[in-house]
């Protein structure tokens, strides 16, 4: 990405805190190769049509954060008619396992000191007895960047000072991935249609599955998984190579606006 100076830079790559400049935890994993999203824009031909689906997939997904976050904290809300389905099976889902978001941390931002990177939590919620991040997504699977991306808010959430400015009611413990998504499955074969961004994908259910134009689609219906990443030494470690990595690449603009002396 190019920067017209120190100062778009900052703004485009990461938080001002406390009057203290850090680099953002998602643009520092940019740093990592993504199979899936090389996939991705090999699928799409051209550039062009892959930022479009891209930002249009950002703007749903947006969305379907910001309505499953006033549910969760009990906030009256219009669910829009193109993501019900994928809410309606969050509150089922919920019901069930009585996820209790804290209000306060819901879109939280977050630092350390130490390391010197900042990001923004989706929640802190308390699940089974455990406290914890809890990381939504409404991609189609669970994927690593997911892993290193929720050690980092963990590591920035055990430190003393961040615990003591935001007030956290206990010691994180753990942390969760929350994925919200929704399909259409063919009655035939089991084949999954996924639209998203303006762009139709069907996913096959093994082998067998129907020539394109004779699927018989049933209708949408929303999908949540949720899955604990308990152990999470290794992925800390992992990001802050990452982190190292990121700063070798920006080294010019690091230190053109104070952050590498």
């Amino acid at each position: 990405m190019r920067h017209i100076d120190g100062n778009d830079f900052k703004e485009k790559n990461g938080y001002e805190i406390g009057g203290r400049w850090y680099p953002r935890v998602t643009k520092i994993l940019e740093v990592k190769s993504k199979p899936a999203l090389q996939n991705f824009f090999r699928e799409m031909g051209s550039f062009e049509a892959a930022e479009a689906v891209k930002e249009k997939s950002a703007l749903e997904g947006t969305l379907v954060h910001e309505t499953v976050q006033k549910i969760a904290v009990g906030e009256k809300t219009e669910v829009p008619v193109e993501i019900a389905p994928a809410v309606e099976a969050f509150r089922e889902f919920n019901d069930e396992r009585k996820i209790f978001f804290h209000p306060e941390y819901i879109e939280q931002q977050v630092w350390s000191g130490r390391q010197r990177y900042a990001g923004t939590v989706d929640a802190l919620a308390e699940i089974d007895g455990k406290f914890g991040v809890l990381d939504i997504k409404t991609s189609t699977g669970f994927y690593p960047e997911y892993n290193l991306q929720t050690a980092a808010y963990v590591q920035a959430l055990q430190e003393y000072d961040v615990k003591l400015a935001l007030k956290l009611p206990r010691q994180i413990e753990t942390r969760w991935i929350l994925r919200i998504d929704q399909h259409k499955v063919c009655t035939l074969c089991g084949s999954k249609l996924r639209e998203k961004g303006g762009r139709a994908k069907i996913r096959p259910n093994g082998k067998k599955t129907c020539e394109e134009d004779r699927h018989d689609w049933g209708k949408m219906e929303g999908v949540v998984e949720m899955r604990e990443f308990p152990y999470y030494f290794n992925d800390m470690k992992a990001f802050n190579a990452a982190k190292t990595l990121w700063e070798w690449e920006n080294n010019y603009w690091l230190r053109q606006v104070g952050y590498l002396s």
